[in-house]
């Protein structure tokens, strides 16, 4: 049963069918399980931000090894209610696979300042840099 109908315009093209209904119509969503991110930077910080809705702090692990940071969330049972289970799903996308990031981080990172918060489906992690040593100006006596 198909849901929601497309618009496929004037002249839809001869793929539509046959990509969409078979890709996409798939139940295998495990392989569009791994959650987007965004990385930033400004002068004191970089940012890690994850798109990871639905999940609870406790779902997450980070780490640090050698520089590389990772990330990740072992498999977070969506349907865990009753009625949920009754439910018969003509169509379900939601995913909540485990995941796993992993980031090489630079030297210029102050690790023991790492910190990260989840909020409103968004896990930011914090990676302060360290503060560069400011080059001391002194005269030096001749003897």
């Amino acid at each position: 049963m198909r849901m929601i109908k497309r618009n496929t315009g004037l002249f839809p093209s001869l793929f539509d069918d046959w990509f969409i209904e078979n890709r996409l119509d798939r139940q295998d969503y495990e392989t569009f399980s791994i959650p987007a991110v965004n990385i930033s930077e400004n002068f004191s910080i970089f940012a890690i931000e994850i798109a990871a809705p639905g999940l609870k702090k406790e779902d997450f692990s980070i780490e640090l090894d050698k520089q590389v940071l990772t990330i990740s969330s072992k498999n977070h049972p969506a349907d865990d209610s009753e009625s949920e289970i009754k439910r018969k799903f003509n169509r379900k996308e939601f995913n909540y696979g485990e995941f796993t990031r992993s980031f090489k981080i630079p030297e210029t990172v102050n690790i023991n300042e790492i910190g990260a918060n989840y909020e409103s489906g968004i896990l930011s992690i914090t990676l302060p840099k360290k503060e560069e040593e400011q080059d001391i100006k002194r005269m030096v006596e001749i003897s």
